[in-house]
This record gives structure tokens, sequence and C-alpha cells, in this order.
């Protein structure tokens, strides 16, 4: 990772785009400052004294808490503290994932759990899990398990 590039990057984007939506050039600031730290560093910082890696841990607890609520990846970045932009960038580099990739991949896992230990519905298990529309969480199962809830319950439930 060339931090000098990164710097020069950012420096540009932000004296080309005063126009940009003030939350955009604050991330943006951010990211600057993230590289002029990292790049004044003597020795790399590890992983678990990063400030990145609090916002991130933050933001998990976050969705832990409130997965079952109408929430959004704005909703998520907000509890730690950082603008949207800023914090999908910080999120996917400590995960692996985007915010919105992990908070589906949670709830579904949360639904899976509820679909194989319980007899609630289909409907009442979306709904258990931030899904109020059966027909968004049938397609958001689908997508991560290749089966519907309905299909998937019969493959694998404790109850039968």
């Amino acid at each position: 990772e060339d931090l000098r590039a990164l710097l020069e990057q950012e420096m540009l984007f932000l004296s080309t785009h005063p126009e940009a939506p003030v939350l955009q050039l604050i991330g943006h600031l951010y990211l600057f400052f993230d590289c002029l730290v990292r790049s004044l560093s003597p020795t790399p910082q590890s992983a678990s004294d990063k400030l990145q890696d609090i916002h991130v841990r933050a933001a998990l607890d976050f969705v832990e808490r409130s997965y079952r609520d109408d929430i959004s990846v704005a909703d998520i970045a907000r509890s730690a503290g950082l603008n949207p932009s800023y914090f999908g960038k910080i999120f996917k580099e400590a995960t692996g994932k985007t915010p919105q990739q992990h908070l589906i991949g949670f709830r579904i896992a949360k639904a899976a759990d509820l679909l194989k230990l319980t007899s609630l519905s289909v409907s009442e298990v979306g709904a258990e899990v931030g899904y109020p529309n059966q027909l968004h969480f049938s397609r958001a199962y689908k997508s991560v398990y290749g089966l519907s809830p309905r299909e998937w319950r019969k493959q694998n439930s404790k109850l039968i």
C-alpha cells in the first residue's frame, strides 16, 4: 500500500471537489489524516490498537443489539460515530464484507437458528429478524442459503 499515493489522492479529491456533500468531504478528510498518521508512524500499528477497530467493534455490537429493528447502513455508521462513506471503507477492510452484507448475513443466521429450533411461522421468523415483509425475507434467505426458508426448514429442522 503506497501511503504517499493515497495521501495525494485524498488531497486531490478534497481540493477538486469543494462542492461535494459535507459528510463526503469529512470522510475524505478522515482518510487523508489516517494516511498521514500511518505514514508518520515509525512502526506499523497492531490491528488491535487502531481506532478503526474500535469503530468496527462498535458497529458489530450495534448490529447484534439492533438487527431486529429497521436499521440501515447509515444507522450502523452513526452508531460508530462515522459518516457512511468512510465507515463502509474501514468496515470492509476489517471484516471483508460491506456493512450491508454483514447485516443481512447476521439476520439470516439468526433466522436459520429460529427456523431450526422453533415452530414460528416463516413470516414470524422474518419479522423477528428485521424483515417485516415476508417476500423480502424469503429473497434474502434464498440469496444466502440457496433455498427458501420453508425448504431450508424442511431439510434442517430439529423439531421433527
